[in-house]
């Protein structure tokens, strides 16, 4: 249910105009005016937008390709090749990705001082492309653009690890402390990131609206965070193609794509 502010403002959105919009489009808008710092959760959904296949889906990526577990890729030299050999013979999808009209409503909200905070389940990238800040995405699981040590955290750029690959099947390994080079994502089995974890939590509990985007919110502990905002007092709002546990505790459910819909909103 939306509040009185927010249901007063999707009313004068209702009435006769040039440029009328639709009811659920008209909520929203009032929400996100009404509202002071926003956090905007975000999943596949908004990838998919740009062209980027989701993992999990029903033709995703995972169900034609078995995912290498972190515990066999840090055992096995010959999992970790196997690993490297799928990041640099895969299709170029992610690479060439550009962000969309869902990414820079987004960005817009940073830009406008509404939004404090991204927390993003995806890995590549696309909010801080679009022009927001770094320090203000989250990324639970990593980022597949650059790779770092997991011993001494070194950042290596994925052009000087290819090269050598492609050409001799040369694994990486850390030239300060001679660990073991991954991509900057986290994998099945790794546990998940402390700082960001803590970063995303105090963002939510500090939140007074948070807009759920794209994620079909069943991989914990990243889909926990909607709930607890919920909990703690905050409106909560997804925007999902498809039903979500959620559903029944939000203020507003938008089966919508996201681009269009954030981006009607915030104009």
């Amino acid at each position: 249910m939306l509040s009185d502010d927010a249901e007063q403002e999707a009313k004068m959105s209702d009435e006769p105009n040039p440029e009328k919009v639709p009811q659920h489009i008209a909520e929203l808008r009032a929400l996100i005016r009404v509202s002071e710092r926003i956090v905007v959760f975000t999943g596949a959904g908004i990838s998919t937008e740009s062209g980027i296949p989701d993992f999990r889906g029903p033709n995703g990526i995972w169900h034609k390709l078995t995912p290498i577990d972190f515990s066999d890729f840090m055992s096995s030299e010959e999992m970790r090749k196997e690993s490297w050999r799928r990041k640099f013979s895969g299709d170029m999808k992610m690479v060439n990705a550009e962000p969309n009209a869902g990414h820079r409503a987004i960005t817009s909200l940073v830009k406008a001082g509404k939004v404090t905070h991204i927390i993003t389940q995806n890995v590549d990238g696309l909010h801080q492309k679009s022009g927001a800040p770094d320090e203000q995405v989250i990324e639970l699981h990593g980022n597949a653009s650059y790779a770092t040590c997991l011993s001494c955290s070194k950042r290596y750029e994925l052009a000087d690890i290819k090269e050598p690959f492609l050409q001799d099947g040369v694994i990486p390994y850390c030239d300060e402390c001679s660990g073991i080079i991954k991509t900057a994502t986290i994998s099945f089995g790794q546990a998940m990131p402390v700082e960001e974890m803590h970063r995303a939590e105090a963002a939510t509990l500090a939140c007074g609206l948070f807009i759920a985007a794209g994620s079909s919110l069943t991989v914990y502990p990243a889909a926990g965070f909607p709930r607890l905002a919920k909990q703690n007092g905050a409106r909560l709002v997804i925007i999902n193609n498809q039903d979500t546990d959620l559903d029944s505790i939000c203020d507003l459910v938008l089966h919508e794509q996201i681009g269009p819909t954030l981006s009607r909103a915030v104009d």
